[in-house]
């Protein structure tokens, strides 16, 4: 398929094709947030199952993506399109079928399994459509089409929830993947195979198998105890298994991760930045939800609405970054979002539990304006700072290092607001000491004037713990902000240079192009 000059005639009514399918990917999780009371009380779910539960389809799919793209390359990106969508959508429907939380974990995996084929083998197509001078605009397209997921998510879960049960935040993937179904085989067209080098799948094992034991040991130390034998075990897994994968990426010919890029400084304290940012996010929208809902017992739709200043403000500062980033610069633009991120965590550390929505919109909504103004320079940086021959993996490690840092958000706030509750509620007579739904369904069953009092105080702890959390995440935002002043070059990238943000890897010899 030429597209070095004209592109492909139907690439337009193929993007937004393509759009759609990166909207069903991304509207799942921030559908899932607003749905957690709901599947605490539905499926019987404890706080590190709800964890886990979120945690499952981003871990799943950001040790995919690298993997994914690459084996995309070989099947041809339409074909990897349309499997993963399809993997994506059995998945969804098994977890809208599920009967427990375990079995709702495992269907979570495979759907981030599915969604890890999906990104690389849309950014696959539209770069093969596209000319180079028409990329750029196709690019910001599809990055915009991942911010109408995080926008629209949350409502459609209030929406739902407010007439069905938790499984519709599962079933409403049906119809968009079978929508974008029909309209991929209507106008997009068919991407020949590439050759690709040997696929890194032990890189692939160990790195998985790292992550996964560290954010278990994470996830269930405040039960097990941070000094438990099977906390500490897992802890040296996960170090031995870091350690192993290390090794073996710096001595194979074909590394799934090219960890020299690390030793660059602009590429490793931006990526850094943007891990802070997405640990700081995910961490504190998985806690946001319940406080809503349970603390001031809105509704699934409101508390949904609840995100939509974070929503509107991200995308309007993503929007105008390019005008920020050319006033402050790279470096300027990078600290000033990360501080706003850390005054937004901040003033949402003096919460109570009747602090009125407008002020929680409020802090959120600077929270929004953060990451918006620091996403796009922070990804220059990164596909800026390499070699041509190693963008396409520096544009895949962009977009796993958000993901983990989501991941290691839910995991560690949600522990540090785990801690705390039980901490308070230790004198707690039931299992409502372990958790905020546990407290609020044992209340439900107690008389008024034995319940009311129970549901104050473990109000009161949640919201405290939840409060101690925002605490440590605006602190570490702050301390990056800092980082990235002492050790970010002043210097801009080197003009002429098309980025990006969101590429993956399909073949070890791709390159960055100019525009």
């Amino acid at each position: 398929m030429e597209t070095q000059l004209t592109g492909h005639p139907r690439r337009r009514p193929a993007l937004a094709v393509l759009s759609l399918t990166l909207v069903a990917v991304t509207l799942d999780n921030s559908v899932l947030n607003t749905a957690l009371p709901s599947l605490a009380k539905g499926l019987h779910a404890t706080t590190s199952d709800l964890q886990w539960i979120t945690d499952a389809y981003t871990l799943v799919f950001a040790a995919a993506l690298i993997l994914a793209g690459s084996l995309g390359a070989r099947l041809g990106a339409r074909r990897a399109l349309i499997g993963g969508l399809v993997v994506f959508a059995g998945g969804s429907a098994a977890a809208a079928l599920s009967h427990s939380p375990a079995q709702l974990i495992g269907w979570r995996a495979l759907m981030g399994l599915g969604a890890a084929f999906v990104m690389p083998a849309t950014l696959a197509i539209i770069t093969q459509m596209f000319p180079v001078a028409e990329r750029p605009k196709a690019f910001a397209a599809w990055s915009a089409a991942a911010g109408v997921g995080i926008l629209i998510g949350p409502v459609t879960g209030g929406a739902l929830l407010g007439h069905f049960s938790w499984s519709s935040v599962f079933w409403i993937n049906a119809p968009v993947v079978a929508a974008a179904l029909v309209a991929i085989a209507a106008v997009v067209p068919t991407v020949a195979p590439q050759a690709t080098g040997r696929l890194d799948l032990l890189g692939a094992v160990l790195s998985t198998a790292a992550v996964a034991a560290l954010v278990d040991a994470i996830i269930e130390a405040p039960e097990r105890g941070w000094l438990a034998r099977a906390t500490l075990g897992e802890f040296a897994v996960a170090a031995v298994l870091s350690g192993a994968f290390v090794a073996w990426q710096l001595r194979a010919k074909q590394p799934l991760v090219q960890l020299r890029m690390f030793a660059n400084r602009r590429f490793g304290v931006a990526a850094l930045a943007l891990a802070v940012t997405f640990f700081a996010l995910f961490g504190t929208l998985f806690e946001l939800s319940q406080y809503l809902q349970l603390v001031h017992g809105y509704s699934p739709l409101v508390a949904g609405l609840g995100a939509m200043p974070f929503a509107v403000t991200m995308a309007t500062a993503s929007a105008t970054s390019a005008l920020t980033t050319k006033r402050l610069g790279v470096r300027g633009a990078v600290i000033t979002g990360l501080l706003l991120v850390a005054a937004g965590l901040a003033a949402l550390s003096t919460t109570s539990t009747g602090t009125p929505f407008a002020t929680i919109a409020a802090s959120t909504a600077v929270i929004g304006a953060g990451m918006g103004m620091l996403m796009a320079p922070a990804s220059l940086e990164i596909t800026g700072s390499v070699p041509g021959r190693y963008a396409a993996m520096a544009g895949a490690l962009n977009s796993v290092t958000r993901e983990l840092g989501g991941v290691l958000g839910i995991a560690v706030i949600g522990t540090i607001v785990a801690a705390g509750y039980r901490s308070a509620m230790q004198d707690s007579p039931t299992v409502a000491g372990h958790d905020l739904p546990s407290a609020h369904a044992v209340a439900a069953h107690l008389p008024a004037d034995t319940a009311a009092p129970l549901l104050d105080a473990a109000n009161q702890a949640f919201t405290a713990a939840m409060d101690r959390g925002a605490v440590i995440a605006a602190i570490i935002a702050a301390a990056t902000a800092l980082l990235v002043f002492v050790a970010l070059p002043r210097r801009a990238p080197r003009p002429g240079v098309a980025v990006v943000t969101d590429s993956v890897v399909s073949g070890p010899e791709r390159t960055l192009e100019k525009a």
